[in-house]
């Protein structure tokens, strides 16, 4: 049931028993002080009476005058009690209406403490003070004496004031209870404040933040937290819609000339020779859109921080020379000297590594000038590897630097052959198979070089 309640609710409920806890221990405090009091004076009382009856019976010349020296002095005592008796169980003296309790206890010696003790007659409450005495007429015999005191003057006052108490606890309680929950509710403002924020933040409305300065110190952290989430909610919404925009422009083309291609060849009838060249381009655009869909499909994986497939040891000199050996012919063709240096090992996937290289060395091809150069350089830190590709050719414009390695970005699509162009992934996939190597990569372009920067994190040794 507790699980339901707002938090509101529990903390008005805490607060009230907080509030009930120290109200009804303050008043146990007070009546158990009260009591104790009642009964502190009381024996003092009966002890101050022992002191006169002792006073009394030493004077005394005879029993007689023992009992009219009693009499004078204790018979005006409203609620006060006394009854001598002699050692031989005669009764000296007895205050009208007294009959003395019946204990089985035997009574103190006269040189014993007094003991007090407790005694109901009639539903009233007595306390009682048995000692022993001589007399002076009689020094060698012992009277015991009784005294006892009627408390319910003091009991009365104690039951007015526990009534008292109650009700003061029961409305000290409402009160606290409710100013717990004008506290709480006033306390968790800012909360709804910020529930209203989030409520506001929908797929077309993502600028809402949280008011970080309007709530108190210990939601302030909260609210940076949940704006800095915001942030990157924003961040990578815009970065969806962004890639959804590019995805449809880039699938529309290839799919536009299949579709157009395909509803001329079938309007007129034509040779198998025709269709069948017709039905090569379309495998050719088909396959095109396959890549594309694959490398989308392999962005995909790697951006949700998967696990290398397998990892593994591997010296990135013999995977750069065989990446080398498979683009020399079409380095040779365009008269582009390839070459390499350096070595070290790196822990990663060789596969994903090769792929990675493979996509920096297709691109340096492309846009490297006829009778350029392409050169790779593989250079060993303490903290890092950083395997380089650098091309000759035309400097890359430096506000299209940061946007290389978009999804779907082509920094000057007039410098690229339509025969060669591709969807604009491959650096995107480059970026993103480093950073799943945990490194990262960097380009620089300038002085008619251009070069990438892979830069991995160095591998742990043995």
């Amino acid at each position: 049931m507790v699980r339901g309640l707002s938090l509101t609710s529990r903390l008005t409920l805490f607060f009230t028993g907080v509030a009930a806890a120290v109200v009804l221990g303050l008043g146990w405090i007070f009546m158990a002080a009260a009591d104790q009091h009642f009964m502190e004076l009381d024996s003092a009382t009966l002890l101050d009476k022992r002191h006169l009856i002792e006073e009394l019976l030493a004077n005394a010349n005879s029993a007689e005058d023992a009992r009219w020296r009693l009499g004078e002095a204790l018979s005006h005592h409203h609620g006060l009690f006394v009854s001598v008796m002699s050692a031989k169980g005669g009764l000296l003296f007895q205050s009208s209406g007294f009959v003395a309790p019946e204990n089985t206890q035997s009574m103190p010696a006269h040189h014993e403490a007094p003991v007090l003790h407790g005694w109901t007659k009639d539903g009233r409450e007595h306390r009682t003070l048995r000692f022993q005495a001589k007399p002076r007429y009689d020094p060698a015999s012992d009277l015991d004496i009784s005294i006892a005191m009627d408390t319910a003057h003091h009991a009365q006052f104690l039951s007015d004031l526990r009534r008292r108490l109650a009700f003061y606890a029961i409305v000290a309680t409402l009160v606290s209870g409710l100013l717990g929950w004008l506290a709480a509710h006033q306390g968790l403002a800012p909360l709804r404040a910020m529930k209203t924020r989030a409520a506001g933040v929908t797929g077309q409305q993502l600028g809402e933040r949280m008011p970080v300065a309007a709530v108190p110190v210990e939601m302030a952290e909260l609210a940076r937290e949940l704006n800095g989430m915001l942030d990157r909610l924003q961040s990578d919404f815009c970065r969806l819609q962004d890639f959804s925009s590019d995805l449809a422009h880039e699938l529309r083309t290839p799919i536009s000339n299949l579709l157009t291609q395909t509803q001329v060849t079938l309007s007129v009838a034509r040779d198998a020779t025709t269709y069948r060249d017709i039905l090569a381009s379309n495998a050719e655009e088909l396959q095109q859109l396959a890549r594309m869909v694959s490398d989308m499909l392999f962005l995909a994986k790697t951006e949700r921080g998967v696990d290398l497939p397998h990892k593994e040891r591997f010296f990135a000199a013999h995977e750069v020379q065989a990446l080398l050996e498979f683009y020399e012919a079409i380095a040779d063709e365009k008269k582009i000297k390839l070459s390499a240096d350096g070595d070290c090992t790196i822990d990663g996937d060789r596969l994903m590594f090769r792929r990675a290289v493979s996509n920096l060395l297709s691109n340096a091809l492309r846009h490297a000038p006829e009778g350029g150069a392409v050169h790779v350089s593989i250079k060993e830190f303490a903290q890092s590897t950083e395997v380089s590709v650098e091309n000759t050719g035309r400097d890359i414009d430096a506000q299209a630097l940061p946007r290389l390695f978009d999804r779907f970005y082509r920094a000057d699509p007039a410098r690229l052959h339509a025969s060669t162009d591709g969807a604009g992934l491959g650096l995107a996939i480059t970026k993103a198979i480093v950073e799943a190597h945990g490194g990262t990569i960097r380009v620089q372009s300038a002085g008619g070089l251009t070069k990438f920067v892979l830069v991995f994190p160095c591998s742990s040794s043995g």
